[in-house]
């Protein structure tokens, strides 16, 4: 059996970007789901801030620190795979509030976590690029002074928040290379053409983060070091949900049921990993 410890872990979460192509690492927003995708044999998991706000019945963003840890560490404890964080903007502007943010993470059991350049202000989403940058050097220092390993992912949020503006973008993923980030991430990015351009362009793996209109071989081709999926696997069960709520509303029908994950697989499923 390989070793559960957090050590370990970081270990082959840290291997697992060295690969000849694309891991998918996929967002589990509770323990359930957590084991549900270890047990069908995902090598990491990575958390959701809005799966994890919407199971906790909030907007994402809504979540703090202290509760975002709290559900992270569920997850980690759930499975023995290797748990990376989305820890949003460090819950501050300071550059320190990231740093902290980064120890808390690494106390928590994870082995990895990224820090975005979104502000959470609609009226300037933005951080500029000098406050990015010293953002993300202070997570990589914290990081490297903690005491396992630690991945830290640095994101550029421009096409999230109306900047698509990939000059910039590659801009900020190369200084955010230079100030130490282990993993380089610009969400929301518009086809094949800009993640090869983006990949190009920096020596860090890449994250990119999974679209219908992508396959794992296109974007392994394209550069991409690691795929992930944000909300996309909780809003698609919240969508079987108001699918199947729907039908009994408006059709007082139940065959939703026939798609259901049967009573005995997900009690399989969720014993998989239970400790003795």
């Amino acid at each position: 059996m390989a070793d559960d410890s957090q050590q370990a872990r970081a270990e082959r979460f840290r291997a697992l970007h060295q690969g000849p192509r694309a891991f998918v690492i996929p967002n589990p927003w509770d323990a359930g789901s957590a084991r549900i995708l270890a047990s069908l044999g995902f090598e990491a998991l990575a958390t959701t801030s809005a799966g994890a706000a919407h199971a906790a019945g909030k907007p994402d963003g809504a979540a703090g620190r202290d509760e975002t840890l709290a559900a992270a560490r569920l997850i980690v404890e759930a499975t023995p795979l290797p748990v990376a964080a989305d820890l949003e903007n460090g819950f501050g502007h300071a550059p320190e509030d990231a740093a902290e943010t980064i120890r808390l993470a690494q106390a928590a059991g994870l082995v990895g976590g990224s820090i975005e350049d979104a502000t959470g202000d609609p009226s300037s989403p933005i951080y500029e690029f000098g406050q990015a940058v010293e953002r993300v050097a202070a997570a990589v220092e914290a990081a490297g002074a903690c005491p396992t390993p630690f991945v830290l992912t640095a994101r550029a949020e421009n096409f999230l928040h109306g900047r698509p503006d990939l000059d910039d973008t590659i801009r900020r993923l190369q200084a955010f290379e230079a100030a130490g980030a282990e993993v380089l991430y610009a969400p929301g990015l518009p086809g094949l053409d800009a993640v090869r351009q983006v990949c190009s362009a920096v020596s860090r793996p890449v994250n990119v983060l999974a679209g219908a209109a992508f396959t794992v071989e296109q974007l392994s081709q394209a550069g991409a070091r690691r795929i992930s999926l944000g909300s996309a696997l909780s809003r698609a069960a919240l969508g079987a949900l108001v699918r199947a709520a729907r039908e009994i509303l408006e059709d007082g029908a139940f065959t939703f049921a026939a798609e259901a994950l049967p009573y005995a697989e997900a009690n399989r499923m969720m014993a998989a990993f239970a400790k003795a």
